[in-house]
């Protein structure tokens, strides 16, 4: 085996030692950080510097994202007028490997002034950072991966892991749901799945192919191929849903006569055909034509009248096939 892989996989178990470590550091000061920041009614600062300071972006991100509003503090703006992001109802989440990181050092006595809470995530709990911090969280780790113990790479690995602790037990404290956390990423494949509802992704109006059932054959054909979806509803005099005809059902009819001069819609639907409700999900019903591998379905009213029509193209092109597939 090379020398290469030979150091990825001791660096991997350097850094799933110190996090199977960290897991039993998780104890009263964690439930005491979670709690203090779930109780103020501000947002979390978090403040770095260097590769401390790339993590504390990272757990910004991840609050964010899960229903806790924070804040990335450079140190260095901060003295600079940053500062004045920073409020009494805050709390300030310090991330130093040291303890000693003179830039986080000179704000704490300006936080203290403000009023806020201090949370450090420290890697050496008998620094000046741990002894000025109204909680300690201990990210410290037996070694890094670093062969010169230069490098933050398992310290930073572990400052990252319980920022993610943090992000997540305040999410379980919250209720935080997947509807709240679609809201948050509208654009991506899960936020479309929780946010895309039936009437937006619907064909509507005079769009919707609907022909009566008395109709012949060719009438629906032609209806079928101007509104290109493949298909058309057939319906009573009162418009009410009596089934539909898809490209499979002329197909099949072809394979059972060659003269339909004389079929009607009627005699060549499918009968009873699945439909949804406005007010789903879209993919809810992605979810339905994969379960009966069909390619349409009809929105229909409380009056079982056909409104719209779904086409299973139209929902894997908004992004919503991968992640019902996957």
């Amino acid at each position: 085996m090379s020398t290469s892989i030979e150091r990825g996989k001791e660096v991997i178990r350097i850094e799933a030692k110190a996090l199977k470590a960290l897991e039993g550091k998780i104890d009263v000061n964690f439930d005491e950080a979670v709690e203090l920041v779930f109780k103020s009614t501000g947002r979390v600062i978090v403040t770095g510097l260097g590769k401390s300071g790339l993590v504390a972006r990272k757990i910004v991100a991840t609050m964010n994202s899960t229903g806790t509003a924070a804040i990335f503090l450079h140190p260095a703006d901060a003295v600079h007028g940053d500062l004045g992001m920073v409020r009494g109802d805050d709390v300030v989440i310090c991330l130093s490997k040291s303890g000693d990181t003179e830039e986080i050092l000179d704000l704490v006595p300006m936080f203290r002034r403000i009023g806020v809470k201090v949370i450090g995530m420290i890697g050496n709990v008998a620094s000046v950072l741990a002894r000025q911090s109204d909680v300690v969280l201990d990210t410290s780790v037996e070694e890094e991966a670093c062969p010169h113990d230069l490098a933050p790479t398992a310290s930073t690995t572990a400052m990252l892991a319980m920022g993610d602790a943090l992000a997540i037990a305040l999410l379980d404290k919250r209720g935080f749901t997947k509807e709240e956390f679609a809201m948050f990423h509208p654009g991506g494949n899960l936020g479309k799945r929780l946010l895309l509802r039936v009437e937006e992704m619907m064909v509507s109006g005079a769009h919707v192919p609907i022909v009566r059932a008395e109709v012949p054959l060719s009438d629906a054909i032609v209806e079928m191929t101007s509104k290109r979806l493949g298909a058309t509803c057939i319906v009573n005099a009162s418009g009410q849903l009596l089934g539909i005809i898809t490209d499979g059902d002329l197909r099949r009819l072809l394979q059972r006569t060659k003269n339909v001069t004389n079929v009607t819609a009627a005699e060549a639907m499918s009968k009873n055909p699945k439909t949804i409700r406005k007010g789903l999900l879209a993919a809810t019903a992605l979810e339905e034509m994969e379960s009966f591998n069909i390619t349409q379905l009809v929105v229909v009213d409380e009056g079982h009248r056909p409104v719209g029509m779904l086409h299973l193209h139209d929902l894997v092109k908004a992004g919503l096939g991968n992640e019902a597939s996957s």
